[in-house]
């Protein structure tokens, strides 16, 4: 018997192997389905400059715009945004950028924002937004290179051009927050919250 006890089953407005994994992990059963949303057009319209704030309306988009075709389920949608002091970085094009975002963030820390949001029925009925820290070590060119030449393609899938759970671990001497938020999916406030709804067995 699975642990979710919902009526309509848990949708997951994501691909990000990541969050597919978390939630896996955690003994629930649930679709996973792509949010067909523009997410620089609507960061840019919105005129927000706070990365958590940003996270969490692009979190709340995408489990709304799945909502809207899924009545009846639980939409979980997620975001995360990464700040180095004042500048917001997005995931890299390609080799040339993740270069040049990992030269600015090695010796700094910088702070990673993971958003959730759930709807039902297009409507929100949760969100979260949690912060983890994360302190890059001063790197060389070369080591850096190496790097990207070992990480290959996977660096343009993440913001930071980094995944923590792969070879970005390489990069880091210190991290201040809880494993979940920096994968990406602030698994402990929403299983909280599946709890209250008694959505979840356990």
């Amino acid at each position: 018997m699975g642990l979710w006890l919902g009526n309509s089953p848990l949708i997951l407005a994501s691909q990000s192997s990541a969050r597919k994994m978390l939630l896996a992990n955690a003994g629930l059963e649930f679709e996973a389905v792509t949010a067909d949303i523009d997410e620089r057009g609507i960061q840019t319209t919105s005129k927000l400059s706070n990365p958590r704030e940003i996270a969490l309306l692009l979190a709340r988009e995408k489990a709304r715009a799945v909502s809207a075709n899924r009545q009846g389920s639980y939409v979980i949608g997620a975001d995360q945004t990464l700040a180095l002091g004042e500048r917001f970085f997005n995931k890299p094009a390609g080799r040339v950028q993740a270069m040049a975002q990992l030269r600015d963030l090695a010796g700094n820390s910088h702070e990673l924002n993971s958003a959730v949001a759930v709807a039902h029925d297009g409507k929100i009925v949760f969100e979260n937004v949690s912060v983890a820290r994360m302190t890059m070590r001063p790197m060389t060119e070369a080591e850096l290179s190496a790097y990207l030449d070992a990480a290959g393609d996977a660096v343009t899938r993440s913001v930071g051009a980094y995944q923590l759970e792969g070879l970005g671990v390489h990069l880091f001497e210190r991290i201040e927050g809880d494993h979940f938020t920096i994968l990406g999916l602030p698994l402990l406030p929403l299983l909280a919250f599946l709890r209250r709804e008694r959505l979840v067995a356990v």
